[in-house]
């Protein structure tokens, strides 16, 4: 299994997104806003879709990568084990950031994390040469930095066991956090099942100005929406000011959308996620999504008139 997000990869990922977002408009006759054709996109099986209600319905997806880190991914591989398998059955990566506490400065903090956490750094990373898992070992990065500038993609879906895994959704990913047993049955090749989420619109206009940063956006929509208002549902922003706003300033936003209890956010394409791709060395990918651009932002008609096809 590779651990990396391939173009090969991302191209298989496009396409059965426009495989199963073709049968669904037959089915349901109206524009798509981005999290609905994300989802579907995602369907296990989209024959068995028909009257998906948000909030109410269960659906089963198949994500594309799975993300563990060191505290929460112990029992995950341990869980996996169980199963009997050689390797995963998707990309997996274990990042090693949780266990290391901010107390002097790097070096030091980093070093005193390997000999409070030996065994546990140990068996990580010998569970995840044998069962073909990335390891990201103590000092090589935060789990959710990680991801953004190696293995996220636009249109992609993963699920992470940290609540901050929807970062990823600064890169256009529907990145949903989960717990263990979610996150080892995918492993294992098994569906996840989810609970269809309502869809929240933010239409964002104009652009920040000299004195704001994107951390003001996430802050005001957490004082509109309360700590619980995005419960069970996906955040999903649009208009002329998400456009305005860096890949690394959407992916701060969508983090912080787990302090309203929301099952995730997302972001759709657009030029700011094709630079980052490029500065960071994945060029392949920008130029699939610029070749795929309608499977990973809304339709226009959703964009022109938000409050009609979103739930709040």
């Amino acid at each position: 299994m590779a651990i990396e997000t391939t173009p090969e990869l991302v191209s298989e990922v496009y396409k059965g997104l426009e495989e199963n977002i073709t049968k669904y408009r037959k089915m349901v006759n109206r524009p798509l806003t981005l999290t609905e054709k994300l989802l579907i996109g995602h369907l296990d099986n989209i024959q068995t879709t028909k009257n998906l209600e948000p909030g109410e319905s269960y659906v089963f997806l198949r994500p594309d990568r799975v993300a563990l880190q060191d505290v929460t991914g112990q029992m995950v591989i341990l869980q996996f084990m169980q199963s009997g398998l050689k390797l995963t059955k998707l990309p997996t990566t274990v990042h090693c950031d949780h266990l290391i506490q901010a107390r002097v400065r790097g070096d030091v903090d980093t070093k005193t994390a390997l000999d409070e956490n030996s065994e546990v750094y140990k068996f990580l990373e010998s569970a995840s040469r044998k069962y073909g898992i990335g390891f990201w070992k103590p000092g090589a990065g935060i789990i959710h930095q990680v991801v953004l500038e190696n293995y996220a993609f636009p249109g992609g879906l993963m699920i992470g066991t940290d609540s901050h895994t929807p970062n990823a959704g600064g890169l256009g990913m529907l990145a949903v956090g989960v717990g263990g047993l979610d996150a080892a049955e995918v492993m294992a090749g098994f569906p996840w099942e989810l609970l269809y989420p309502k869809r929240i619109g933010v239409y964002l206009k104009g652009e920040l100005s000299g004195w704001t940063a994107p951390k003001d956006v996430i802050l005001y929509v957490a004082w509109k929406l309360t700590v619980s208002g995005g419960t069970n549902a996906v955040i999903e922003y649009l208009g002329p000011g998400a456009r305005s706003i860096s890949c690394t300033g959407k992916a701060t936003i969508t983090n912080m959308g787990a302090e309203v209890g929301a099952t995730c956010s997302v972001f759709p394409y657009d030029e700011k996620m094709e630079t980052y791709l490029r500065t960071t060395g994945r060029g392949k990918i920008a130029d699939l999504a610029n070749a795929n651009k309608e499977l990973l932002t809304a339709d226009e008609e959703v964009e022109e008139n938000p409050e009609k096809y979103f739930d709040k």
